[in-house]
């Protein structure tokens, strides 16, 4: 695969699973309905785990628009490819929720709670609170690329670690540090999939919430550029 369908495909398919879970706890009539957050955060943590693993070896499995600008700021990425990941990630995320919504279409015409609905698509803080919101992706996404960049192996670039510990850093990130703001830790994952919520032909949903959409972009693009800041001079 190019770089491009490397990453379009690998981000597609992290939001198909761990959209999917999301949609299988919270909507109406599902299987997994109210299996709550130990099932999304192993859900989301096996999402990562196989778009990783299909995406590493061609693109190295940035997956997130944050650690592709974090990698190439601290030297480790040519800035000439970022564009293209970037749109790869954007565009993968944005395929991912429209699969998403394509596979529970009849749960979302069943559904009532417009709440739940979105969450499928794109996170929300428990507590809303820009401030604090800002502070706990800047953390979570800090966590998720230093403890990346310990485990790769000897190649500079993130898709050379393997995909299992980093599916485990993710779930440890979402059982200890998602329940003030679902855990975005990724522009694209958040952005890509709220836009297609808007777009949607969804029965009873609620606005897409733009005036929040600011802080899991911003968050993550901080939190990765402060792990490689600390990781380059740490060492």
């Amino acid at each position: 695969m190019t770089a491009f369908v490397s990453e379009f495909t690998g981000t597609a398919m992290l939001i198909l699973l761990g959209n999917g879970v999301v949609a299988n706890v919270v909507l109406p009539k599902t299987k997994g309905h109210g299996g709550g957050w130990i099932v999304i955060t192993f859900g989301w943590a096996m999402a990562v785990f196989t778009a990783v693993f299909i995406s590493a070896e061609s693109s190295g499995a940035h997956l997130n628009p944050a650690i592709t600008i974090a990698l190439a700021a601290g030297g480790k990425f040519s800035w000439a490819s970022v564009p293209v990941y970037i749109a790869a990630q954007f565009a993968g995320a944005m395929a991912g929720a429209f699969v998403v919504w394509l596979a529970y279409r009849q749960h979302f015409e069943k559904g009532t709670d417009a709440g739940a609905m979105i969450a499928v698509f794109c996170t929300g803080p428990a507590i809303k609170s820009f401030a604090n919101n800002l502070i706990t992706e800047i953390i979570g996404t800090f966590v998720l690329l230093f403890a990346a960049l310990h485990i790769k192996s000897k190649a500079d670039y993130l898709g050379s670690v393997d995909a299992l510990p980093v599916a485990l850093v993710v779930l440890a990130i979402g059982l200890s540090l998602g329940g003030p703001t679902g855990y975005a830790i990724n522009p694209a994952r958040d952005l890509g999939p709220r836009i297609m919520h808007a777009l949607l032909p969804i029965p009873g949903k609620q606005h897409s919430d733009w005036a929040y959409a600011w802080v899991p972009v911003v968050g993550p693009l901080i939190g990765a550029l402060l792990a490689i800041f600390v990781y380059r001079y740490s060492g």
